[in-house]
């Protein structure tokens, strides 16, 4: 005769350790694991701060993605310690973890006791829907989807890169997308830039690309920026962001980007694109290095011509762009592990990507000083990278 559930709940008590609310509490800041295994539904009640949401009925195929060393101490909750007891079972008989216990009385007896309760902003079921398959992946879940919702990312350019990750970018909720571009929409651009359409010829490439975010999700906030940026607005312009798509066609461009962000301290994914060939890497001010480390002066024009003078196969920005748009969820969510000090060269004939290492320079001429020296006076102020980039040249 089986046993019915009371017994066997009883059963299953007996075979694990079970954990007070008030050790838990002890435990937060520990290196202890606390995972809450109730469904998503049940987090608009509250969560106990700093906990790892896996539900019971995904236990199985995700507790690895937010604890993957089974060495590592974890205390399951619910509820009420029913769920998680059983769900400690399966993690110690089935699953190798060596340490797991359940915590008495779920979140209900946590919240008798007066513990503090962190309340998730609650997305809107459209958003649930929307984002569902983001809310699927461990690293990514609620909070995830709550930091791309909340994120501004600027992008430099609605051109071949920046077509490509603004949709995505879009597509995968960020809240706001800020556009600098003071081109028109020309029939020679649709080979690659694929945000824009046949229709839209001669219209600025800011209002096509909030057409088509728009058209994809409604809810982005496009700030729109129909001008060339220059020594005199780029602080302006990018001062509030949280990370900035480089999509500038240029050296000039590129060299300004570089000194103003690394002095507001904003990081910047970076590619480029000629022909089959495709670079990219991402520069955080003081945590890796600078554009200028990378290239402490621009190449001759010979060795490094434009993409209007040779030619680039137009799928190239596509593949180099949802890079550049993967590396800005990464850094948003704060999961994986950005290209910082790295440098990625994809040669699309040869299907080959290759890692090249970065340095910091001791010695360059951006990165190299303390930002608490650098004077207000300098903090607004720019060399003049049209003459020096022709000089280079």
């Amino acid at each position: 005769m089986s046993p019915s559930g009371p017994e066997l709940l009883r059963a299953i008590k007996s075979q694990i350790e079970e954990v007070d609310p008030a050790e838990v509490h002890e435990l937060i800041d520990e290196g202890v694991a606390i995972v809450d295994v109730r469904e998503a539904e049940e987090l608009a009640s509250g969560q106990i701060p700093g906990a790892k949401h896996v539900p019971r009925s995904y236990l199985e195929t995700r507790i690895e993605g937010a604890v993957p060393d089974h060495s590592t101490p974890v205390i399951l909750y619910c509820a009420s310690g029913n769920r998680s007891a059983y769900a400690a079972r399966t993690l110690l008989e089935d699953m190798g973890y060596e340490n797991v216990r359940s915590m008495t009385g779920g979140i209900t007896l946590w919240k008798d006791r007066g513990y503090e309760v962190h309340l998730p902003r609650a997305l809107s079921p459209e958003q649930r829907e929307r984002y569902s398959r983001h809310l699927l992946i461990p690293e990514i879940g609620a909070d995830g989807q709550q930091k791309l919702l909340d994120a501004k990312v600027l992008l430099l350019g609605a051109g071949g890169l920046g077509s490509p990750a603004a949709l995505y970018l879009a597509a995968a909720g960020v809240g706001t997308l800020g556009i600098v571009d003071d081109d028109e929409v020309d029939l020679s651009n649709l080979q690659r830039q694929v945000i824009h359409s046949t229709q839209r010829i001669g219209i600025p490439k800011v209002d096509s690309a909030e057409e088509s975010i728009h058209a994809i999700n409604p809810d982005v906030n496009v700030v729109k920026y129909p001008l060339r940026i220059d020594a005199s607005n780029i602080l302006g312009i990018i001062d509030g962001y949280d990370v900035i798509v480089d999509g500038a066609d240029n050296f000039p461009t590129r060299y300004l980007l570089n000194d103003a962000s690394v002095r507001l301290k904003i990081p910047v994914v970076s590619a480029s694109i000629l022909g089959f060939d495709g670079q990219l890497s991402v520069f955080m001010p003081y945590d890796g290095p600078c554009y200028r480390c990378l290239f402490r002066e621009p190449p001759p024009a010979e060795l490094a011509p434009s993409c209007g003078a040779n030619g680039v196969l137009g799928v190239l920005p596509g593949t180099m762009g949802l890079l550049q748009a993967t590396e800005v969820i990464k850094l948003i969510v704060g999961i994986g592990e950005p290209a910082i000090g790295r440098l990625l060269l994809y040669d699309a004939l040869g299907a080959t990507l290759t890692e090249v290492k970065v340095h910091r320079d001791p010695d360059c001429p951006v990165c190299s000083r303390d930002p608490s020296e650098i004077s207000d006076e300098e903090l607004g102020s720019f060399p003049d990278y049209e003459a020096f980039c022709a000089a280079a040249g």
